[in-house]
């Protein structure tokens, strides 16, 4: 059959070779044109390009199995696999350590040698229709038929409209490092990154390949205060206030290879099929959740799977949209609630406010728990791999609500509280003062209990 993708993204060039490699026309359309003759690349409008990613295993397996040419030319370009916990399992999970950069200009390479695939640079102007069904798209004025038109457009889709629209409430700031040669790696609390709670804020560390490192700082988006963060010499000065952030960042064993990037204006989404006849929507265009827990490209990974499976199964391209859209309904719309859910719990932490146990516990307050009593570990197992639904959990919560119940708050690392913080960062964006130290040296408070 003859397929037109709208969005030539990580889900429109991983599904679009796939159905090529079944014998499938496929014309992927993007605005972006990709690399530039430089090296260089912005996809400008995606917000995420820059940001730091860690792959979970089911983006590492669904190319292993359908699209093995993207999985190779991933790890040509220094992609790092890396085993994962997997309790019951005969053989680890494979995560991977990469830039998302990295992964996409491994797809894009990968396209350009796969028979049937033509990624296309235009814009999609409108869908063609004929008789009740979607039959094509209008390409720069063009019309371009197809038996299956797919929208994978990402989480901006205009094609498909949010029944689930939620503000995270949250804002980061990032910025990317790279490790000098021979540089010890600074500490990890899993095995694709560091992470840290504090009072008011999250901080995390993202190694990639070849040395390259991401710094986030994750905040509630109300908070102005931590806005000063977005000044590079404020970020500089809190990363070395924060001692799981130095040991990746200072001077002595990394440089900068970016300036501090914003992110702002996360959505927790979930966008229903449209029931209009010779189209899907796909990835992002179905879901979108908060970057806190590394979902996204997975969920598209799984989503692909899913479709797959109904084309290879005789499904009517007309109306696959229905039975792709319940199986949507089960596996994918779950994961947005529970964002919607930990999210807020999590913003309220930030802003002061104790666990309501009044209320449901959240994945992550269930997660949590295990610190404290390790029965919950075996409950949790199947949903920290995706494999099973957060609803998984309800058997675990009252072994967590007992924990709580005691009194056990999950505890918070050792580093500057959020006032501590916003002094740190407006002092480092006013001093003339060039001496690094000099930035942190009116947070008196922070440096003595870090001393005692």
């Amino acid at each position: 059959m003859d397929v037109v993708i709208v969005g030539a993204g990580p889900t429109g060039l991983t599904l679009g070779a796939v159905l090529a490699r079944r014998g499938h026309r496929v014309v992927a359309v993007d605005r972006d044109p990709g690399p530039s003759p430089d090296g260089s690349w912005r996809r400008r409008g995606v917000m995420q390009f820059q940001q730091a990613h860690g792959f979970r295993p089911q983006v590492r397996d669904l190319l292993l199995v359908e699209w093995p040419e993207a999985w190779h030319a991933w790890l040509d370009l220094g992609a790092e696999p890396i085993d994962l916990p997997a309790p019951g399992a005969s053989a680890p999970a494979v995560g991977v350590r990469s830039r998302r950069v990295t992964y996409e200009r491994a797809l894009r390479r990968a396209a350009a040698a796969a028979d049937g695939l033509t990624v296309a640079v235009g814009h999609v102007d409108g869908l063609v229709e004929r008789g009740g069904r979607v039959v094509g798209a209008v390409v720069d004025g063009s019309t371009v038929r197809a038996d299956l038109v797919v929208d994978a457009s990402g989480r901006l889709s205009r094609l498909t409209p949010p029944v689930i629209r939620g503000d995270v409430g949250m804002a980061y700031v990032s910025r990317t490092y790279r490790r000098h040669p021979g540089a010890t790696p600074g500490a990890l609390t899993t095995p694709f990154a560091w992470s840290a709670r504090f009072h008011g804020y999250d901080g995390y560390a993202f190694p990639h390949e070849h040395g390259h490192v991401s710094i986030v700082i994750i905040r509630p988006s109300a908070d102005a205060g931590l806005g000063a963060l977005r000044h590079p010499r404020a970020f500089e000065a809190a990363c070395r206030a924060i001692p799981g952030l130095v040991e990746w960042t200072d001077a002595r064993v990394a440089t900068p290879t970016s300036g501090v990037i914003v992110g702002g204006g996360l959505l927790n989404t979930y966008r229903r099929q449209l029931g209009r006849p010779g189209l899907v929507a796909v990835g992002d265009a179905v879901a979108t959740t908060a970057p806190t827990a590394g979902r996204g490209l997975a969920m598209a990974s799984m989503q692909i799977g899913a479709l797959l499976q109904l084309l290879d199964a005789g499904a009517d391209p007309a109306t696959i949209a229905a039975p792709f859209g319940a199986w949507c309904d089960t596996w994918i719309l779950p994961w947005v609630e529970d964002h919607l859910a930990f999210d807020a719990e999590a913003v309220r932490r930030w802003q002061g406010h104790d666990l309501d146990l009044s209320q449901p516990l959240t994945s992550a307050a269930i997660v949590a728990a295990a610190q404290a009593d390790p029965r919950i570990e075996a409950h949790v197992a199947g949903f920290m791999a995706m494999a099973a639904l957060p609803r998984s959990l309800a058997a675990a919560e009252p072994l967590a609500r007992a924990v709580y119940g005691t009194g056990w708050r999950q505890p918070t690392a050792e580093g500057p509280t959020r006032d501590e913080l916003v002094s740190i960062a407006e002092w480092a964006r006013a001093s003339s003062v060039t001496r690094p130290e000099t930035a942190v040296a009116p947070i008196s408070s922070y440096l003595e209990r870090s001393a005692s």
